[in-house]
């Protein structure tokens, strides 16, 4: 029986940790790299960063705050933030992170995506799919913070991003995000059952068991959450299961 990696999501705002919810005002959180260490006692399989501020500030997540978590972390690391060229990526992954995570120079100009594909290969790019509910009804793919919105809708976008060759994409609820009332069940779903390409739940998990519903629900290969490992009630608490293999034997 496969198992999800189950991936803790920091956010950084000015190389601090906050949270979000819906992604609206942010709150502070604490120090990234104690983050760090504090994972890698709790074992954590994976992590990823991602510079809110990045693309709005038209810059990338720093290489040199990447190389700090590189030489902290015991576990592989994806980064993301106003990741927007070639070279960017180069100094990225030489910095230690494993995999970049791209969002809006995917949903801008997906072209982009195949020449990093081609450059460092599938494995090292992961596209984040943020998506948001509109009055509607209607799923819409949004960029900038979900500022702006693309025409395609989330199977018709995923369905690209595929065909130029991600190694992975990430379906991040905005909607859900920060709410703690599970993942958006629906969305991941119809889009998991229309790729080939791996994909991580991202948005609204805040409860082990919203992991475990959603790994028996939707193909995913992987669970991944924010305020789950980073706060408890109102307060800071970083956490991470325990045997997590046995969590989705049940």
């Amino acid at each position: 029986m496969y198992r999800p990696r189950i991936i803790p999501v920091l956010l950084l705002k000015k190389q601090a940790l906050v949270k979000t919810k819906q992604f609206g005002k942010s709150i502070y959180i604490g120090d990234p790299i104690n983050a760090v260490h504090i994972f890698n006692e709790l074992m954590a399989d994976e992590l990823v960063f991602l510079d809110i501020d990045a693309s709005r500030e038209k810059r990338s997540i720093s290489p040199q705050f990447v190389k700090k978590v590189g030489e902290e972390a015991r576990m592989p690391f994806a980064v993301g933030g106003g990741i927007n060229s070639i070279s960017a990526i180069k100094s990225l992954l030489q910095a230690g992170a494993e995999k970049v995570v791209i969002g809006k120079e995917a949903a801008t100009n997906p072209e982009f995506i195949r020449a990093c594909t081609e450059t460092y290969g599938s494995s090292s790019i992961v596209v984040c799919m943020d998506v948001k509910q509109t009055w509607s009804g209607k799923q819409k793919v949004c960029y900038l913070n979900a500022n702006k919105i693309i025409p395609q809708d989330p199977v018709q976008y995923a369905q690209l991003i595929e065909s130029m060759g991600a190694g992975e994409i990430i379906i991040q609820s905005v909607t859900r995000d920060g709410m703690r009332t599970g993942y958006d069940l629906s969305l991941l779903q119809s889009v998991a059952l229309s790729v080939q390409t791996p994909i991580v739940a991202l948005g609204g998990a805040g409860t082990i068991h919203h992991l475990i519903d959603t790994y028996h629900q939707v193909p995913v290969n992987g669970l991944a959450a924010g305020s789950l490992f980073v706060l408890k009630g109102n307060g800071v608490l970083i956490t991470y299961p325990t045997n997590t293999r046995s969590l989705f034997s049940i």
